[in-house]
C-alpha cells in the first residue's frame, strides 16, 4: 500500500509544535494544530495566540506567508475527534511522560487504524510512551524528533521502537528527506539520541577545557566558530540560544542514564554553570546568559560577555591566537584542521586536546547509538550545522596518526577503529566512481551511502574531470551529462567563472546532453567579483569595465540560447549575477532554501549582467488584454528598485524570479544536483531545441518612464530615497523603458543589454557608487549615502 500524507494533526502549539505544523503548511500539507482549551469565551486562545507568535518570529517559519491559511486550529476538549481525518499525528506537548501517555490514550479513541503517530520528545525513551496502546498503534507509533527552528534545521531523526513497523520507518525517512527537505537520520532509543548526545558532549568537553586552559568565553568562541567548520554561534552563543536550561538539562539526562559512557564525568554540571541557572540567566529566553545585550551610552547597542569568575558583564574582547591568524590564509577545511591541530600555541593545545576527547568519544558510542558512522556525521551536521562531522574531520587529519597520538595522550580509541587500521583501512570514507562509501564496522568492509544516486556531490567527481581553470571545476556526471561548479569566495562571479561557464557550454554542445551549473558550500553566488568592479571603476579602466559587463551579458546570453540545455541548481544566496545567471536558465532547481534576487540597486548599480534586460522581457510578456501596459513594468521596477531578496525558492515564484511551470522548489537541497540532471536528460530526449534570440519585446518608452520617475521623485522627496538612490532608481527606469522613445517600441534583447550596458558604466563614474563598493569591500554592507 502506498501511503499518502494529505493531512496533519500537531498536538501541542508551543514553540517547536506551531513551527512543526508551520513547515508542514509551508510544504503544502494542510495542517490540525491543536492545544488544550482556554479558559472564557475563546477556547482556542491558547493555540491561536501560538501560532501567531510563531508566524510573526523571525526568520520565517514559512515559505510565504499564505502557507498559515493551511493550517486550522482548535482545542484538545471540543476538536480531538477531527485527528480521524488527518493521516499522521504529531505530538509535541511538554516532556512528560504521564502527560503524554494520558494523551495518546485520548488518541486512540480517535484515530484511524493504520494512521501514523510519532513523538516530537527529544528526551523521554521512545518505547515507554506506547504502554497500553494497542497494536494496531504501537505498529505505527514511532519517534520523529525535530529540531528548532524546524525549518532551518535540517535534521530529523527517526527513532523506532521494537514495535514499530519497518515500513513506517522506511516510509519517514523517505517523506522526511522527499517532502520535508530533511536529513533523516535512523536512532536508536538511547538518551538525547545522536545529535544531542554528541553536540552536548562537545559542549561540556569545551567548558572542561575553558577551565583546563584557562581560556575565556570569546576566545572560545573564535576558537570554535566558522574556522573549524562550525557555525557563527559557536559554542557560547549557540547555548544562549538553545536555552541553558535546556543544555544541563540534556546533560543531566545522559549522566543520571548512561551509566556505562566512558565520558560520564563530562557531563557534571560546572558549578558556574548552575549559578546561571539559578539566577536563571538562561540565555535569550530570559534576555541574558552567556551574553547581554545593552544599550551604551551612545544609544548603541552593545554585547557584553560574562566573566565567569567575577559574574559580571563586561565589554567584548578580540582574541589573538598566531594559529587563526595561519588559518586565515587556508581556504579548505581540512587542510585548515590540519594546521590547527598542529599549532604550537594555546589554540593549537585547545584543539587537539578537543578533538581527541570527540574522536574518542564518538568512536565508542558505536554501536550504542548508531550502528553506522555516517549517521552520526550527517546527525552533527544538519542538527548542529557542523561543516563536517567528526568522523570526516578524523579523516581530514589523518586516522593512523591521530589515533596514535590520542593513545598517548590518553584518549584510546574503540577497539573496532584498531581493527579498521590493523586491516589497512586508513579512511572513514572513500570515494568509487563518484560515490561515497563509508566504513561498516560490523562486516569491516566499506558500504555505499543510502541514497547515493539521489544526492549527487560534485566534489565526488574528481576522477571524472574533464576541464578546469583557477576557479572552476567542470565534472562529467554521467548519462552524458556535465556539471559546473566553482570555488570562489561566497560564489562570487569573475573572469575566470564566466570563462568556465562559456567553456562549459561549449563542451556541453560538442559531446554532451546539457550542462548542470550548481556549487556546494553554503551559498551558490553572492553576485559579480564587486572587488573587481571597483578597481577598474576607481582606476577610471572605462574599456576593461566595458569589456568585463559584456562579458557577464554574453555570458548569461550563451547560457540562453545554448543548442543543449542549461539547467541551474541554486540553493542559498543566489543574488546579483547569480540570480542573472539563473534567470537565463532553461530550468531552474532551486533547493527550497535559495534567496534570491537583483540587489545591485544597493551598491549604487543596476543589474548589468543581463537582469535588467530580462525583467523589462518579462514584463513585457506579462501585459494581459485590457490590463494597462504599464502594471508588470512598474512591478518589476519596484522589484529591482527595492533590491527584494525572496526569503524562500517559493518566494522567488513572487517576485517573478522563477517561472510557474517551468521551474521548481527542490525540499531537500542535497537533491537538487540530481533533479538538475534529470531535468537535463528530460529536456534534451524530448527534442530540444534552441530558443531564438528575442526581437519583438514591447518596451513603452516616455509614456511609462514619466510615471516611474514621478514615483521616484515622490520617494526622494519624503525621504524615502536618498538623492543617489534616486539617481540610480530614474536609469533604471531608463533602460527598462527601452529609453527616451516617443511612443511604444519592439526592440531586440541586444537593444536592452546595450542601454542596461550603458547605463551601468555611467554609474561606475559615480562617486556614490564608489563609496558604495568600496564599503561593501570593507564592510560587507553598502553605506547610505
Amino acid at each position: 500500500m502506498k501511503r499518502i500524507i494529505k493531512r496533519v494533526a500537531v498536538l501541542g502549539s508551543g514553540v517547536m509544535g506551531s513551527r512543526i505544523a508551520c513547515h508542514f503548511a509551508g510544504t503544502g500539507i494542510p495542517v490540525l494544530l491543536l492545544d488544550i482549551a482556554a479558559e472564557g469565551a475563546d477556547k482556542n486562545k491558547i493555540v491561536k495566540d501560538a501560532l501567531a507568535a510563531a508566524v510573526k518570529s523571525s526568520p520565517s517559519p514559512v515559505y510565504t506567508k499564505d502557507a498559515v491559511k493551511k493550517i486550522a486550529t482548535g482545542n484538545f476538549d471540543e476538536d480531538l475527534e477531527k485527528i480521524a481525518g488527518c493521516d499522521w499525528v504529531i505530538e509535541v506537548v511538554v516532556e512528560r511522560l504521564d502527560i503524554k501517555q494520558q494523551l495518546f490514550e485520548k488518541v486512540e479513541q480517535y484515530r484511524r487504524p493504520g494512521t501514523l503517530i510519532t513523538s516530537n520528545t527529544s528526551g523521554i525513551p521512545i518505547h515507554l510512551m506506547t504502554a497500553g496502546r494497542s497494536a494496531d498503534f504501537k505498529k505505527h507509533f514511532c519517534g520523529t524528533h525535530f529540531f528548532n527552528p524546524p525549518r532551518y534545521l535540517r535534521l530529523l531523526e527517526i527513532i523506532p521502537t521494537p514495535d514499530t513497523d519497518p515500513e513506517v520507518t522506511d516510509f519517514l525517512m523517505e517523506f522526511g528527506d522527499r517532502i520535508l527537505g530533511k536529513t533523516t537520520v535512523l536512532c536508536k532509543d538511547t538518551p538525547a539520541f545522536i545529535a544531542n548526545r554528541v553536540g552536548v558532549f562537545s559542549i561540556m568537553a569545551v567548558f572542561s577545557l575553558m577551565d583546563q586552559l584557562g581560556l575565556g568565553i570569546d576566545e572560545i568562541e573564535a576558537l570554535t566558530g566558522p574556522v573549524i567548520g562550525r557555525p557563527k554561534s559557536a559554542t557560547f552563543r549557540t547555548a544562549d540560544v538553545v536555552g541553558i536550561d535546556t543544555l544541563v538539562k540534556v546533560a543531566n539526562g545522559v549522566f543520571e542514564n548512561c551509566p556505562g559512557d566512558e565520558a560520564k564525568q563530562l557531563f557534571v554540571i560546572p558549578a558556574w554553570l548552575e549559578q546561571m541557572v539559578t539566577n536563571k540567566w538562561l540565555g535569550d529566553k530570559t534576555g541574558q546568559g552567556f551574553f547581554k545585550k545593552i544599550k551604551n551610552d551612545k544609544g548603541a547597542s552593545e554585547i557584553l560577555t560574562l566573566d565567569l569568575k567575577t559574574f559580571e558583564y563586561g565589554p567584548r574582547v578580540k582574541p589573538k591566537f598566531a594559529s587563526l591568524e595561519a588559518a586565515k590564509l587556508i581556504e579548505s577545511l581540512p587542510a585548515k584542521l590540519k594546521m590547527l591541530l598542529g599549532g604550537q600555541d594555546k589554540a593549537g593545545e585547545f584543539y587537539r586536546q578537543f578533538h581527541y576527547r570527540l574522536f574518542a568519544y564518538v568512536s565508542h558510542r558505536i554501536p550504542e547509538i548508531s550502528d553506522e558512522l555516517y549517521r552520526i556525521d550527517d546527525a552533527m551536521k544538519a542538527g548542529f550545522g557542523w561543516e563536517i562531522g567528526p568522523f570526516e574531520s578524523w579523516d581530514a587529519v589523518g586516522v593512523a596518526k591521530t589515533a596514535a597520538a590520542m593513545k598517548a595522550a590518553g584518549f584510546p580509541v574503540a577497539a573496532w577503529v584498531e581493527e579498521m587500521l590493523a586491516a589497512g583501512h586508513q579512511t572513514f570514507y572513500t570515494i568509487e566512481n563518484g560515490k561515497r562509501k563509508a566504513y561498516d564496522p560490523a562486516t569491516q568492509t566499506y558500504k555505499l551511502l543510502p541514497g547515493s544516486e539521489a544526492f549527487i556531490i560534485l566534489s565526488n567527481y574528481s576522477d571524472q574531470l574533464v576541464w578546469k581553470n583557477n576557479s572552476c571545476r567542470l565534472y562529467d556526471i554521467g548519462d552524458a551529462v556535465l556539471a559546473l561548479q566553482w570555488n570562489t569566495k561566497m560564489g562570487t562571479i569573475g573572469g575566470d567563472v564566466l570563462s568556465g561557464i562559456q567553456t562549459s557550454i561549449e563542451k556541453a554542445e560538442k559531446n554532451f546532453k546539457g550542462l548542470v551549473i550548481a556549487n556546494e558550500g553554503a551559498n551558490f553566488s553572492a553576485g559579480a567579483n564587486v572587488g573587481m568592479i571597483f578597481m577598474l571603476a576607481i582606476e577610471q579602466e572605462y574599456d576593461e569595465l566595458d569589456m568585463a559587463v559584456r562579458l557577464f551579458q554574453n555570458t548569461t546570453m550563451r547560457a540562453r540560447y545554448a543548442s543543449v540545455p542549461v539547467v541551474v541548481a541554486p540553493h542559498g544566496l543566489a543574488l546579483g549575477g547569480g540570480c542573472e545567471l539563473s534567470l537565463h536558465a532553461d530550468k531552474v532547481c532551486a533547493a527550497a532554501e535559495t534567496y534570491t534576487g537583483l540587489v545591485e540597486l544597493g551598491v549604487g548599480l543596476i543589474p548589468g549582467g543581463g537582469g535588467t534586460k530580462e525583467f523589462a522581457l518579462r514584463a513585457a510578456d506579462e501585459v494581459q488584454h485590457g490590463e494597462p501596459d504599464n502594471i508588470p513594468l512598474q512591478n518589476r521596477f519596484l522589484t529591482i528598485a527595492t533590491a527584494k531578496v525572496s526569503t524562500s525558492a517559493a518566494e522567488a515564484f513572487e517576485l517573478g524570479i522563477y517561472r510557474h511551470g517551468t521551474d521548481v522548489v527542490v525540499p531537500n537541497q542535497d537533491r537538487r544536483i540530481a533533479e538538475a540532471k534529470r531535468s537535463v536528460t528530460e529536456l534534451y530526449d524530448s527534442g530540444y531545441v534552441a530558443p531564438v534570440p528575442r526581437t519583438d519585446i514591447r518596451v513603452l518608452g516616455r509614456s511609462a518612464l514619466g510615471a516611474l520617475l514621478a514615483g521616484i521623485n515622490g520617494m526622494q522627496k519624503g525621504n524615502y530615497a536618498t538623492d543617489h538612490d534616486a539617481l540610480v532608481a530614474k536609469k533604471l527606469a531608463y533602460v527598462m523603458c527601452g529609453g527616451d522613445l516617443s511612443e511604444p517600441t519592439l526592440v531586440s534583447e541586444q537593444y536592452l543589454l546595450d542601454l542596461e550596458r550603458q547605463n551601468f558604466l555611467s554609474l561606475c563614474g559615480e562617486r556614490k557608487t564608489l563609496e558604495r563598493l568600496q564599503s561593501v569591500i570593507k564592510t560587507g554592507k553598502p553605506v547610505r549615502n
